[in-house]
């Protein structure tokens, strides 16, 4: 089955666009920019009953879910299309165990809007799950379905980013094969075979571009695909991350993919006390490399003036793909006040997912939003309503958990009273390193907060069109 809208593959190009349709930082394409996907392409077979309206018109993108009931307490919404039908011989993992008290506080139990008294949630946000949360205290300010299954797309990538931050060397080069980029789709920052990345521009083209191709060669380079998603789940579940399961390492929808609103802010503020994480998020532009390494490959200088050059070809005959200028595609950073970073993600599935973070008067707050829409105000407006909400309350409703659950019905024993730490560092699968295995790592995280987490097994299944 043909994927509805898919989306091709797309290279960077970085300030070239942008000086030839003059246009200022904001409207940059150095990735697959965030643009409302097409909806002209009909479905080779009609979505499950459960889902909204038919994503063949513009209604299933823009109607927010009714909540009634809390329907996505145990799972996400039902998928339109079939990117989480299990692989011939596999099947799908069981849903994770929900806690018998809700984690961070009993306020966060439901899913209607919590927050102070007086705060006041404007009629344009419309995600499905939100957090409003301190990435210093832990304090959780407000939320909607905190607990609520949803699919994150690709801020899945900042849990990957996380384990590749803690398992590899920033500054070792990586030269690409044809190999490592098998299964790359959807929004690729533009790597190509014999091309040379250090893992901090990998990184880089991971959380900037969202790029898909990044995401694989760091996977591979640390074990490959499976080795990697252990990493990732063991990681989460250390946190006390005990709704996310990461079916896959780049976003894309796969068997089990979830995550919540709550579990997320937890990733996201864990990721945002390594300091290349935090550089990385709140970069506005970077040079990125072409391919094959040598002459006219090299990443180019972002504050130097755009050259429009192409392809060229040296006296061997070998074409050079030329380095670019990468633009970070989270609008956050170019029109919020105080934004210090984030991560954006879409899928067919997730529908817009977003993180973003900015820091005013000295407090840093941070915003997940998932299963968004665009209408009436997109994903990045719509966090910025709510940190401005945030910045104008002290108070809050409940608090991020360091670490699994203590056992059955736990809820609040162990609450952030201050500054992440670094809790749950993520396995080293490079066995080339020494900084020690997955169970070593993870072994008492494990053994206490893991029971029921469901890892995926054998090859990732074919991935759909994402953003």
């Amino acid at each position: 089955m043909t994927c509805p809208r898919r989306r091709p593959a797309l290279r960077a190009v970085g300030l070239v666009t942008a000086a030839l349709v003059g246009l200022g930082p904001v409207a940059l394409a150095g990735s697959a920019a965030a643009v409302e996907p097409e909806r002209s392409t009909a479905l080779t077979e009609p979505p499950p009953a459960a889902v909204l309206p038919s994503t063949t018109s513009p209604e299933y993108f823009d109607t927010p879910r009714d909540l009634t009931g809390c329907p996505y307490r145990t799972s996400p919404p039902a998928p339109v299309d079939e990117s989480e039908v299990p692989l011939p011989g596999q099947t799908s993992p069981a849903p994770l165990p929900v806690p018998e008290s809700p984690v961070g506080g009993d306020a966060l139990a439901g899913c209607v809007v919590v927050a102070p008294d007086g705060f006041e949630v404007s009629r344009d946000v419309t995600a499905s799950a939100w957090m409003i949360s301190d990435l210093d205290t832990g304090e959780v300010v407000a939320a909607r379905d905190p607990h609520g299954r949803y699919r994150p797309a690709s801020l899945i990538k900042t849990l990957l980013a996380t384990v590749a931050l803690d398992t590899l060397d920033a500054d070792r080069v990586i030269e690409v094969t044809d190999e490592d980029l098998l299964g790359a789709e959807g929004s690729l920052v533009g790597i190509g075979p014999g091309g040379q990345y250090s893992v901090d521009r990998l990184v880089r083209g991971l959380l900037m571009s969202s790029g898909n191709d990044a995401a694989l060669v760091l996977a591979r380079r640390m074990g490959g695909v499976d080795k990697t998603l252990e990493a990732m789940n063991a990681h989460a579940a250390g946190l006390g991350a005990v709704g996310t399961h990461a079916a896959t390492v780049n976003g894309l929808d796969g068997p089990g993919m979830m995550s919540t609103a709550y579990d997320l802010s937890l990733i996201f503020r864990d990721a945002m006390t390594r300091p290349g994480f935090a550089r990385v998020v709140g970069t506005e532009m970077s040079g990125f490399p072409g391919y094959p390494a040598g002459e006219g490959a090299g990443a180019p200088d972002p504050a130097a003036a755009p050259a429009l050059t192409g392809p060229t070809t040296r006296a061997d005959g070998t074409v050079v793909n030329p380095g670019f200028v990468l633009a970070n595609d989270n609008q956050l950073l170019y029109n919020y006040p105080g934004a210090i970073g984030g991560k954006t993600g879409f899928t067919d599935d997730a529908r817009h997912t977003f993180i973003g973070a900015a820091e005013r008067d000295g407090r840093r707050l941070a915003v997940v939003l998932l299963d968004g829409t665009r209408v009436p105000a997109s994903p990045w407006e719509q966090a910025a309503l709510l940190l401005d909400a945030g910045f104008d309350t002290d108070e809050s409703v409940g608090r991020l958990v360091t670490g699994p659950p203590a056992g059955p019905g736990a809820g609040t024993e162990h609450l952030a009273s201050g500054p992440l730490g670094s809790v749950g560092t993520a396995a080293q699968l490079d066995p080339s390193s020494t900084r020690g295995s997955v169970l070593v790592r993870y072994g008492p995280w494990l053994a206490v907060g893991a029971a029921g987490l469901v890892v995926v097994a054998g090859a990732v299944m074919a991935l759909r069109s994402r953003r």
